[in-house]
């Protein structure tokens, strides 16, 4: 098949998102089909286009033998509302024109990723125009979500977006989920089940296992010792809450054996290394936004991975792909998150629960964890051989493409 996919974020781009989209395209391409990418130019999440981007209304290239096509987009540092909304419709518009101008050839489907949802609005000119099948992935129900989060309150946009999203699903001959929960919301809006896909995150378990040797290095490196190590690497997002990192960090400075890493980049990275700053932690280190390649090591220096999310019903059908990554590296995981992955955890043996915003829970919880190598050991364990049979990224893109296949 020649498949056109849609994904705003990509690769050199750190995060969930990019990461699900390369994983299925280079595992579509593995297994013999043809895919282009139309994604924007690198600058999430700092909103600052690299200078080999800047001034180019697009740029083709090849990754893990993806075409990709990248395309200019109003990137901002500033977050506000209307950077924002610029942000996607200039992604809208120049993916639609890629779509039907750049893409050579006759395709056999689209697929399109959401969230952001304007990809959609690309993917609905495309698919009609060019009569092209369209498949649509909802990793995060939107606008739903951005009104939870505070990120969008505007009526008429809302409702405009509202309007969007309901003709995405007409259009899609399926519709792939990443959670039961999810699928309950979209079935209980008048969805058929049999439109309904459910593919969800994972992990790479090849490139992500437990690496003994880059532990020690990584370990010397940032002067960690001995230390019980508790680490989160992700996105410094409006939705984790890492603001109870810090506290539980600060509710735990005296012990000087546990120290917290805090790895990755986003609009909250400011207003958390303040509050670093302002309680002069030195318990707790900051570090940049990482390569793909280097968190398997980075994950496996550490003793815990910090799983947070806000506690907000909206992410009781939250599935992070941070926690499949930990388990993975034979990491345990200290989720903050209930609901459904909340369950998967429990059904791993994988790990704890804590519940979100609580930093005194949370600091409790990592003193019962370091009283406990065998358990922690015993978890991590559970949690690798858990996601290699049932959550493998190979296998899920395998899943998919046979959907693929029989539209």
């Amino acid at each position: 098949m020649r498949i056109l996919y849609l994904s705003q974020y990509f690769p050199p781009e750190a995060g969930a998102t990019q990461t699900r989209a390369h994983e299925m395209a280079r595992n579509w391409v593995r297994l013999g089909h043809s895919v282009t990418l139309i994604a924007e130019v690198p600058n999430h999440p700092s909103g600052i286009i690299p200078p080999e981007y800047r001034g180019r209304l697009y740029a083709k290239g090849i990754l893990d033998g993806i075409e990709v096509i990248r395309v200019w987009v109003k990137a901002s540092p500033v977050k506000s509302f209307r950077n924002r909304i610029l942000f996607y419709l200039t992604y809208m518009l120049n993916a639609a024109l890629a779509g039907l101008l750049l893409a050579r050839g006759r395709y056999d489907l689209l697929y399109a990723s959401s969230p952001p949802l304007f990809v959609g609005g690309a993917a609905l000119a495309i698919s009609n125009l060019r009569r092209i099948p369209l498949v649509f992935e909802v990793r995060d129900l939107w606008p739903e979500s951005a009104v939870a989060l505070g990120e969008l309150n505007n009526r008429t946009a809302l409702a405009w977006a509202t309007r969007l999203e309901e003709a995405c699903y007409r259009r899609a001959k399926r519709v792939v989920v990443v959670t039961n929960g999810i699928r309950d919301s979209l079935l209980k809006r008048g969805l058929s089940e049999e439109k309904l896909v459910l593919v969800p995150n994972g992990a790479n378990v090849d490139m992500f296992r437990f690496d003994a040797e880059n532990r020690m290095r990584l370990r010397q490196q940032y002067n960690l010792g001995n230390a019980f190590v508790a680490i989160y690497a992700g996105i410094y997002g409006v939705a984790q809450g890492l603001e109870t990192i810090v506290e539980a960090a600060r509710f735990l400075r005296d012990e000087s054996d546990i120290h917290f890493l805090l790895v990755g980049d986003g609009p909250k990275k400011g207003e958390i290394a303040a509050l670093v700053e302002q309680y002069n932690l030195t318990n707790l280190t900051l570090l940049p936004e990482q390569p793909r390649n280097s968190i398997p090591a980075l994950l496996s220096a550490a003793d815990v991975a910090l799983i947070p999310l806000r506690n907000l019903d909206l992410f009781k059908g939250a599935l992070p792909s941070k926690m499949f990554d930990a388990w993975a590296c034979e990491r345990p995981v200290l989720l903050s998150v209930d609901g459904e992955a909340r369950q998967i955890m429990a059904q791993a043996g994988g790990g704890v629960f804590v519940p979100p915003e609580d930093p005194e829970a949370l600091a409790r919880e990592l003193l019962k964890l370091k009283s406990d190598r065998v358990m922690l050991e015993k978890m991590g364990h559970a949690g690798r051989e858990f996601t290699a049979q049932e959550f493998s990224r190979q296998a899920q893109a395998e899943k998919l493409l046979d959907i693929l296949q029989a539209i």
